[in-house]
């Protein structure tokens, strides 16, 4: 059997950063010498395949969730949004907006397509959103 000792659904792994009250927020995996643990994105291109569902301190088990295209989650707001919109990262050069998804913005730039709103949301809502796999979308002028 090739597939042994594998996982399905959330699972538990160390918080690399203080993830305390980040609920619903997007994380990334990494590893600190070997041992792996999440931390919030620390550029709007990271990818972000887990979604926070119980935070916790620095150091301490937290629990994550994949996100998967067969499966809805809900993802922290940043502004508003309506069914069909396609959901990039928000600006993560604003702390407090780490792991939330945002519009695809109009101002130029290269963006990454995560999910499709599901629902209207307002800014801090954990908003519906489908998972969806869009890649880097280019906003010109």
């Amino acid at each position: 059997m090739s597939q042994s000792n594998t996982r399905v659904g959330d699972f538990r792994v160390l918080a690399g950063e203080d993830l305390t009250g980040k609920e619903g927020c997007l994380v990334k995996m990494g590893h600190d010498t070997g041992v792996a643990e999440v931390t919030l994105p620390g550029a709007n291109s990271d990818h972000v395949p887990y979604v926070l569902i119980e935070g916790g301190a620095d150091g301490n088990l937290v629990s994550v969730r994949p996100v998967q295209a067969d499966r809805n989650v809900r993802i922290t707001l940043k502004g508003t949004c309506n069914p069909g919109d396609v959901m990039v990262l928000a600006d993560v050069a604003t702390a407090a907006d780490k792991g939330k998804v945002r519009v695809l913005p109009a101002a130029p730039g290269t963006y990454r397509g995560i999910a499709i709103a599901e629902q209207a949301g307002v800014d801090g809502q954990l908003v519906l959103v489908r998972p969806a796999a869009i890649g880097n979308m280019t906003v010109s002028e």
